[in-house]
């Protein structure tokens, strides 16, 4: 199970990185199109479409990565139980809070699937099929925080906190700055 869902997370991660590599081609595209007197205003509808979805997509790798801002001054400065103690609270209200968020954008999108609305931009859509990104990511993000919460449950370390620690033996420092 443990390879399917890092195999789904780095899927997700991909696709989010695949959404941002079409925009830079779309831009390009819109770019030289403006020069040579084509019809491009639609594309911005795409991109600012593409703009969410690599966003969400993206956020379940960023999570697992350790790539989430974290404040983490008072989780070095407690001991190890503590630490464990405060990652469980802290998931936990994440995981919530996720949840909600996940079950308002499905909620919506179904919605907006059922009374047939359509994207009101140039490029004229059932708007569901954009939305799908947002909920397919939030849904993404809530199986990563479960399965986070669950892990450091059983006395697992975060797998954020091993990659950061990870990075820090290699001497990249990156992250901190």
């Amino acid at each position: 199970m443990r390879r399917w869902l890092d195999r789904l997370y780095d899927g997700a991660g991909a696709l989010g990185a695949f959404c941002v590599f079409l925009i830079f081609v779309l831009m390009v595209l819109a770019g030289v199109g403006r020069q040579m007197n084509w019809h491009v205003s639609g594309l911005n509808d795409v991109v600012a479409w593409l703009c969410a979805a690599a966003a969400f997509f993206a956020m379940a790798h960023a999570f697992r990565h350790g790539d989430f801002v974290r404040v983490t001054l008072l989780l070095e400065a407690v001991s190890p139980k503590a630490r464990r103690v405060l990652d469980v609270g802290c998931l936990l209200i994440a995981a919530v809070a996720v949840a909600y968020l996940t079950w308002s954008a499905t909620s919506f999108t179904w919605e907006s699937y059922e009374f047939a609305e359509m994207a009101t931009g140039l490029v004229v859509i059932p708007i569901w099929i954009p939305q799908s990104t947002f909920v397919l990511g939030c849904w993404l993000l809530l199986i990563a925080m479960v399965d986070e919460l669950v892990g450091v449950v059983r006395g697992e370390k975060p797998s954020y906190q091993r990659a950061v620690e990870e990075r820090h033996a290699a001497g990249d420092f990156s992250s901190d700055v």
